[in-house]
C-alpha cells in the first residue's frame, strides 16, 4: 500500500520549477537553432554573396553559395553529435545540473559569433557559431533528459520526459514566428534572430542554481545519503521519501558490487547491449522517420494547393502549432497508453500517411485537387510524429539503464540521433533531385522496419523502476 501511495503523488511547485529551469534553458537551444535557419535563408544567402564578393572581388557561383549555406545548416548537427559524445564525461564529472550550467558558456560564445557575423562581414563566423551551438545542443540533449528522469517520480517520468520534445517543438515555432519578415526576418534583423539564442541561457543561469542536483547522482555517484535526502525532500515537498530513498540505496549497493561500466562492456555485456541497441534504434527511428523531409516540402505543397506565399507561411506556422499541441497531448497519453504502444501507433500512422502523401504528390499534376489531400497528410504526419516518436526516444534511453550505465548509454544514443539528423540534412536534397517525391518511399520502408523492431524488441517501461526494467532484460538473456 505504501508503494502505491508513493506512486500516486502529484507534481509539487519545486519539481515544476526544477523541470522548467532545466528543460527550457536546454531544449530551447536544440529546437530554436534547428528552425532558425529556414525563414531567413534568402537573406543569409545574400549576405554570403556580398561577403564573398568583397573578399574575392568576384561573384560566387550559385553552387558555392548553396554549399556554404548547406555547411552552415548541417554543421549544427555535426556539433550536436560531437557534443553528445561528451555527455558521459560532463554528467559524471560535474553532475547533471552542474553539466547543464557549465554548458551555457558555449551559448554565449555561439550567440556572439552568429550575432556579430554580419557586422564583421564573415560567414565563417556564422558557420563556427552554428557548430558551437550544436555542441551545446548535443550536450543538452543528453544531460537534460537524464536530469529530468532522475528528479521525477516513477509515475510521472514519461510525462516529464516529454517536456524536452515539447519545448523543442515550441522553440521551432518561436524561431519561425520571429523569422517572419514583419519581425526579424529582415536584412538588419536576422543577426539579432540568431543572437537571441542566449536568452534561454540567461533564464537557466538564474533559475537552475536554485534547484538541487539529481538526488540519484548525489547518492549513487557521490555517496552522500543525507544530501540526497535533502534534495529529494525539496523536490517532493514532503518528508515521506522513504520508499524512493530505499530504491536508490538498493541501486547504490548493487552498483558497488560491479565494476564501473565501460564502453567495451556496453557491447560485450548482454544485459547492457540489448537495451543499448534498443535505445540506438529508437533514436534513429525519430530522425529517419521523414519528419524533416515532410516539413521541408510543406511550404511547396501549400503553394501547389493554391495558397499564396504569405498564406503558405502562415500554414507552416499552423503546422508548428499543431506539433506543440499534440506533444502536450502525448504528455498525458504516455502515462496512460505507455511508451511502446504510442511509439508503435506513431510509426504505423506515419508510414500510412507518407504513402498516401507520395501518391498525392506524384499525381497532383493530373488531379490538382489531390494537393488538398497532401495538406491533410502533412497535418496527419505531424500529429502521428508528435504522439510518440517525437518525444519518447529522448527519455526512453534514461529509463532503460541504471545509474552506472546511463551516462555512457545516453552519450552513444544521442550521438547516433545527431548523426542520423546530419545524414538526412546532407543526403535528402541530392536524393530528392534524383527521384523527387518518391524519396518518401524510402522513409516509408524505414518506418515499417522500425515498427517491426519496436513490436518485437522494445519493452514497456511505463511505471517500472530501473530494477524492474533490468529484470526484463535478465529474463530475455536467460531464454
Amino acid at each position: 500500500m505504501a508503494r502505491s501511495n508513493r506512486r500516486t503523488e502529484g507534481l509539487t511547485g519545486h519539481l515544476v520549477f526544477a523541470i522548467a529551469a532545466a528543460a527550457f534553458g536546454s531544449s530551447f537551444q536544440h529546437g530554436y537553432n534547428t528552425g532558425v535557419v529556414n525563414a531567413p535563408q534568402e537573406l543569409v544567402e545574400e549576405f554570403i554573396i556580398k561577403t564573398y564578393r568583397e573578399k574575392y572581388d568576384e561573384d560566387p557561383p550559385i553552387t558555392v553559395v548553396t554549399l556554404i549555406f548547406s555547411i552552415m545548416v548541417s554543421v549544427f548537427c555535426l556539433g550536436g553529435m560531437l557534443g553528445a559524445l561528451g555527455t558521459a564525461f560532463l554528467a559524471e564529472r560535474f553532475g547533471r545540473k552542474g553539466g547543464l550550467l557549465l554548458n551555457n558558456a558555449l551559448v554565449f560564445v555561439a550567440a556572439a559569433m552568429m550575432g556579430f557575423s554580419k557586422m564583421a562581414g564573415s560567414y565563417e563566423m556564422l558557420i563556427v557559431g552554428r557548430f558551437i551551438i550544436g555542441l551545446n545542443s548535443g550536450l543538452n540533449a543528453g544531460l537534460a533528459p537524464m536530469y529530468l528522469t532522475e528528479i521525477s517520480p516513477v509515475h510521472l517520468r514519461g510525462a516529464v520526459g516529454t517536456i524536452y520534445q515539447l519545448i523543442i517543438a515550441f522553440s521551432i515555432l518561436v524561431s519561425q514566428i520571429f523569422g517572419m519578415p514583419q519581425i526579424l526576418g529582415t536584412e538588419h534583423g536576422w543577426p539579432i534572430l540568431f543572437g537571441l539564442t542566449m536568452v534561454p541561457s540567461v533564464f537557466m543561469l538564474a533559475a537552475l542554481p536554485l534547484c538541487p542536483e539529481s538526488p540519484k547522482f548525489i547518492l549513487i555517484n557521490k555517496g552522500k545519503d543525507v544530501a540526497a535526502q535533502k534534495a529529494l525532500k525539496w523536490l517532493r515537498g514532503t518528508d515521506e521519501i522513504h520508499y524512493e530513498m530505499d530504491e536508490m540505496r538498493a541501486e547504490y549497493e548493487q552498483i558497488k558490487l560491479v565494476p564501473k561500466v565501460t564502453l567495451k562492456e556496453m557491447w560485450t555485456n548482454d544485459m547492457l547491449r540489448k537495451p543499448l541497441v534498443i535505445a540506438v534504434v529508437v533514436m534513429i527511428s525519430q530522425q529517419l522517420s521523414g519528419i524533416n523531409a515532410v516539413i521541408f516540402y510543406s511550404t511547396d505543397i501549400f503553394k501547389n494547393a493554391g495558397l499564396s506565399q504569405q498564406v503558405a507561411i502562415y500554414a507552416t506556422l499552423g503546422m508548428g502549432t499543431i506539433n506543440v499541441l499534440m506533444t502536450i497531448v502525448s504528455m498525458v497519453l504516455v502515462e496512460k497508453a505507455g511508451r511502446r504502444t504510442l511509439h508503435l501507433i506513431g510509426l504505423a500512422g506515419m508510414m500510412v500517411v507518407i504513402l498516401i502523401l507520395t501518391i498525392c504528390m506524384a499525381l497532383t499534376y493530373k488531379a490538382p485537387w489531390l494537393s488538398y489531400i497532401s495538406i491533410v497528410c502533412i497535418i496527419g504526419f505531424i500529429i502521428m510524429f508528435a504522439s510518440g516518436p517525437g518525444s519518447i526516444p529522448w527519455f526512453l534511453v534514461a529509463e532503460l539503464f541504471g545509474q552506472g550505465a546511463r551516462p555512457i548509454a545516453t552519450s552513444i544514443a544521442v550521438a547516433v540521433n545527431w548523426l542520423a539528423n546530419f545524414i538526412v540534412s546532407l543526403g535528402f536534397l541530392p536524393i530528392t533531385e534524383m527521384i523527387g517525391e518518391y524519396t518518401f518511399l524510402i522513409f516509408a520502408a524505414l518506418l515499417a522496419m522500425f515498427w517491426l523492431f519496436t513490436y518485437n524488441r522494445v519493452p514497456e517501461t511505463k511505471g517500472k523502476t530501473v530494477e524492474e526494467v533490468a529484470a526484463v532484460f535478465r529474463g530475455k538473456s536467460s531464454t
